[in-house]
């Protein structure tokens, strides 16, 4: 058996073109069409003459022919539609001619079509298929590939006019229907031709095709309509520049010298001669409305009026816009003024666009082509509908923007909690309503926790404004120690604060250090700057000299402890270097003048030792110079 019946595959039909010629200009209404019908079941026979072949109602074996609306008449072949299923009567059940080629070469197609114009170039084009499915393993991978002649003769099948071979075309994987084409000319006298198909291929597995849409139709040069009021096949204009008129130029591709009949229509479809508009060109009325227009073409002036053995031009379509309506606006908007700014829209009423402007007329240009605007500031804001750059709405579409006022506040503060107190927080605006990070909703609120707090306040109008306190806890100042070096006394805090300090209480300053102290029974003082509170700590400063001289120059000529005469019950003893008691220094004897029963002591070191009234020990030596 030739075939061998496979799984039923599906497949969506590939198109392309081939390399035989085509009419590469302007193409008339086919004179002649064979798509082999539609429907569902086989046939029918094709006339007699036709093809050599032999029908059957059924799958074709060799040398066998049918008509089908699939070609999947073995498993091996592909199951595709017609080339042009959506074209039938009957939806997806046209047919095409399904061949099963004979193992010799022959002709399998003969038709004579009539009606032909003289002295007129046709295009004859057919579409074609393998049919065998290139997955399939029915011929062990060399499926026979199909080749065919077409063939134009004339009436009397003596001169042939014109032929093509369409070269090997192998089974492909897919379905795949394929275009070629012949152009050919007739002569004088010439009204029918011969159409001839012939299978070239050897028989055996493979060479089985499909043909489908043969089609013979005129041929001309391609021929447009120009203008110098445009570039393209159309102009359009805004119905309030009409009425307008332009004059119209034919344009051909080729070199054949042809004649011409104007043509018009306002719909596209039904299409009028111009009487008398024959040159090639033509310049149009006033018209007001949209115009189309085309040139029919032909190589001689009795084809002219034969729409087989005529071709047409390109359209070219004069359109006259509508003015577009207004835009319909989607609603204004009303926001507070701290409100993200949303876009402002509007609607149109077909496929216009829309420009936005500052004013009803003139104005600023300040959005092109989009139905959303988004402004920057609050306003009345306009929007155009266009089509063309000239073809504009007549009024422009007022959008409002409206920003309502939001409660006026002083939005970031910072006060201070004393330690252990607690602190008065005011939202500052009245007339409005609170709404506390503390779930409060009075005007003011009291705290004791450092932190940040927050209050909403929403005015009457609905908008909101949010207040942010920052309070900060400041510390009351302790002093742990005042540190004494000679006349430079430190106060020293447990942290430090936002504090000033003070050796009396009055005057006050911000380094915790003082120089140049005068000795004494002192008290030292830190005080909060925000009032939170103030400490003291109360010190002895004692200056003891390092040296004197006692040579009556009047310059330390006596030793003396500078603030021992402030403080009661205190005796100071001296020394010399080996433990001699020398002297005893008291509130009311408080200075020695480096002499020992009137005698002078010599220059040496002395040592002093000095107990305090709240017991502080003091010891040290001096030395005496004379």
């Amino acid at each position: 058996m030739k075939k061998i019946p496979l799984l039923l595959l599906l497949f969506t039909a590939f198109h392309s073109f081939g390399q035989l010629g085509f009419c590469n200009g302007s193409k008339g209404i086919p004179i002649f069409t064979e798509d082999f019908g539609s429907g569902t079941d086989y046939g029918p026979a094709l006339p007699a003459g036709v093809t050599s072949y032999t029908f059957i109602a059924g799958t074709p074996s060799d040398g066998l022919y049918t008509l089908y609306y699939r070609t999947n008449q073995y498993g091996s072949w592909h199951n595709s539609p017609d080339h042009t299923p959506d074209n039938q009567p009957n939806g997806s059940n046209g047919k095409s001619l399904i061949v099963n080629a004979s193992f010799t070469p022959s002709e399998f197609y003969k038709r004579v079509v009539s009606g032909l114009c003289v002295n007129t170039t046709f295009e004859f084009s057919s579409w074609l298929m393998n049919v065998s499915n290139a997955n399939s393993t029915a011929c062990s991978g060399n499926s026979i590939p199909i080749n065919v002649t077409f063939e134009i003769w004339n009436a009397t099948e003596t001169i042939l006019l014109r032929s093509g071979n369409t070269g090997d075309i192998a089974a492909t994987s897919s379905p795949t229907w394929t275009q070629f084409g012949l152009v050919f000319t007739t002569g004088i006298g010439q009204t029918s031709v011969v159409l001839k198909m012939r299978n070239n291929s050897a028989g055996g597995c493979g060479n089985d095709l499909a043909i489908d849409d043969i089609m013979f139709r005129s041929c001309g040069d391609f021929t447009t309509i120009g203008t110098t009021a445009t570039t393209g096949n159309a102009y359009s204009v805004c119905e309030d520049v009409t009425p307008i008129n332009i004059n119209l130029q034919v344009n051909s591709s080729g070199i054949t010298t042809n004649v011409f009949q104007w043509q018009e229509s306002l719909d596209n479809v039904i299409w009028n001669d111009i009487i008398g508009e024959n040159s090639s060109n033509y310049a149009t009325p006033n018209i007001t409305t949209t115009h189309y227009y085309r040139v029919k073409v032909a190589q001689d002036v009795a084809n002219l009026n034969n729409a087989f053995c005529s071709t047409v031009s390109e359209i070219f379509s004069i359109i006259i816009k509508p003015k577009p309506l207004a835009p319909l606006s989607n609603g204004n908007i009303i926001i507070c003024e701290n409100d993200p700014i949303p876009a402002l829209t509007v609607a149109t009423f077909g496929t216009e666009s829309v420009n936005w402007y500052s004013a009803a007329t003139s104005g600023t240009l300040l959005q092109s082509n989009s139905v959303a605007f988004t402004p920057s500031n609050a306003g009345i804001f306009y929007a155009e509908s266009y089509t063309l750059n000239t073809c504009v709405s007549a009024n422009r579409t007022a959008v409002q923007l409206t920003m309502k006022p939001i409660p006026a506040i002083v939005q970031n503060e910072t006060t201070i909690l004393c330690e252990t107190k607690s602190v008065l927080l005011d939202a500052g605006i009245n007339n409005v309503t609170y709404n506390w990070s503390t779930t409060e909703t009075t005007k003011s609120i009291s705290v004791s926790s450092p932190g940040t707090y927050t209050v909403t306040v929403t005015s009457p109008n609905g908008c909101t404004n949010l207040k942010t306190i920052i309070v900060i806890e400041n510390l009351i100042p302790i002093i742990t120690n005042v540190v004494i070096d000679e006349r430079q006394v430190t106060i020293i805090t447990v942290i430090s604060g936002d504090y000033e300090y003070s050796l009396d209480g009055i005057n006050y300053q911000n380094s915790n250090v003082f120089e140049n102290t005068i000795g004494g029974v002192k008290k030292a003082y830190v005080r909060e700057k925000n009032n939170c509170g103030i400490a003291t700590f109360d010190f002895t400063l004692i200056i003891i000299p390092k040296f004197f001289t006692p040579n009556g120059d009047t310059y330390n000529d006596y030793f003396s402890m500078e603030g021992f005469q402030f403080i009661n019950n205190t005796t100071i003893a001296i020394f010399d270097r080996y433990g001699k008691l020398i002297t005893y220094l008291n509130k009311k004897n408080g200075t020695w003048d480096g002499t020992l029963l009137g005698k002078p002591l010599p220059a040496s070191d002395y040592w002093y030792k000095a107990i305090l009234q709240d017991g502080t020990e003091l010891k040290g030596h001096f030395a005496l110079i004379r």
